[in-house]
């Protein structure tokens, strides 16, 4: 092992690499192909340090570690009269590339509200509204 690369760092990278693994989703075999042709790996524990960096960098070029539109959903995703609202701005926020605290300060500014959590539905009608305005503004899809 390299000084860069302490027991500690290895086991850091590996939990990573397996947290990437269950995030984005691949099954074993998908993942073997990944480890295969970026590595030339059989197992992540084969891998060095820069081996391990650039398989986290691949994962990370895949779309894991972005976390933006999915960090910090409101608590109340899955209330009746609430889900399909939180939805349809779930959707408008990934269509912008807005992260949940965007919708959060729009809730702040429109209703006094600190955060989605806390908003009825009346008030969530009018974060909608407000994203779908902007997203005509720039061009974007509405529905």
């Amino acid at each position: 092992m390299t000084t860069n690369d302490s027991p500690e760092q290895r086991r850091r990278d590996l939990a990573m690499i397996h947290l990437a693994k269950k995030d984005l989703g691949l099954d074993d075999d998908m993942y073997r192909d990944i480890l295969q042709q970026c590595c030339q790996a059989e197992s992540a524990a084969e891998l060095d340090a820069p081996n391990r960096r650039k398989l986290l960098a691949f994962f990370r070029g895949r779309g894991w570690g972005r976390r933006d539109h999915t960090q910090k959903r409101p608590k109340n995703m899955n209330v009746p009269d609430r889900s399909r609202l939180l939805k349809k701005i779930e959707a408008l926020l990934a269509e912008a590339q807005r992260p949940w605290s965007y919708a959060d300060k729009l809730a702040k500014t429109m209703w006094k509200v600190d955060s989605l959590t806390f908003c009825e539905p009346k008030h969530l009608n009018g974060i909608i509204s407000a994203l779908v305005r902007d997203a005509q503004r720039h061009g974007r899809r509405t529905a």
